[in-house]
C-alpha cells in the first residue's frame, strides 16, 4: 500500500476516536509535506546526536508547519556516554556491534570524538552523556528526546543533563568535535531505510494491481 494512502487511514481512526495523533519516522522533507497535507502530523522521529546531524536538513521543514521534533539515540547509541568501552562490553547480540561507527577501524578514529567531550564534560561538572543530551534539548523548544535507558542509575543522569547549560560557543565546540569530517562510518547498517534515501513516490505515481 502507498506511504499516502496509509496515511489516508490513520486520518480515518483519527476521525473516528481511535488514535489522537500521527507521527512519522525517518521521513524526509517533501514526504512530511505531502503527509501533513493529508492530515496534520504531530512529531518526526529521527535519530539526532552530536554525532548524527543529517535530521538538520529535515528541521526547518517541521518548524515551518509546527511538528515536534523526536530525536532517538541521542547518546549516539550510548557511544557518548562511555565512548570505546561501550563497545568492548556489547553482547553477541546487541545490534551495534555492527554499526559501521562501532567497527574498529572506524573506532579507534571515533574514540578522540568521545575524549574531547569527556574532556569539556568534567570541565562543565557533568557526565559526557549529560552534556551530550544538553547538546541536544538546546537544540529547540520543539524538540524533546528519548534516550533509551534500562538502568534507574543512567535514567537519573539523562534527567540531571535538563540543568547543564550550554552558552552557543559551547554548542559550537561541542559540534565542531564530533562534525562530519571527525566521525568515521555511516550512522546506521541500513542507510536505506534512512529519511534521505526513502523518498515515498507521490501518491498519483501509484497504481493498484
Amino acid at each position: 500500500m502507498n506511504y499516502f494512502c496509509k496515511m489516508g487511514e490513520l486520518k480515518k481512526l483519527v476521525e473516528e476516536g481511535k488514535i489522537k495523533y500521527i507521527g512519522l519516522s525517518e521521513a524526509s522533507p517533501s514526504t512530511i509535506r505531502r503527509a501533513h497535507a493529508v492530515h496534520p502530523v504531530t512529531a518526526v522521529q529521527t535519530e539526532w546526536s552530536l554525532w548524527a546531524r543529517d535530521l538538520e536538513e529535515v528541521v526547518p521543514t517541521c518548524r515551518e508547519l509546527g511538528i515536534g521534533i523526536v530525536p532517538y539515540s541521542p547518546l549516539g547509541r550510548g557511544f557518548f556516554s562511555r565512548g570505546a568501552k561501550l563497545v568492548e562490553n556489547l553482547t553477541e547480540d546487541d545490534f551495534r556491534k555492527k554499526l559501521p561507527r562501532f567497527q574498529p577501524e572506524n573506532l579507534e578514529h571515533n574514540k578522540y570524538v568521545f575524549e574531547r567531550v569527556n574532556e569539556m564534560a568534567a570541565k562543565k561538572g557533568c557526565t559526557p552523556s549529560q552534556l551530550a543530551l544538553a547538546w541536544v534539548h538546546h537544540r529547540g523548544s520543539d524538540v524533546c528526546p528519548i534516550p533509551g535507558t534500562t538502568k534507574i542509575e543512567n535514567f537519573n543522569q539523562n534527567i540531571g543533563a535538563l540543568s547543564v547549560k550550554l552558552a552557543p560557543e559551547e554548542m559550537a565546540e561541542l559540534e565542531s568535535f564530533a562534525s562530519a569530517d571527525e566521525v568515521k562510518g555511516e550512522r546506521h547498517v541500513f542507510m536505506s531505510t534512512c529519511w534521505m534515501n526513502s523518498e515515498t513516490p507521490p501518491l498519483s505515481s501509484w497504481k493498484a494491481e
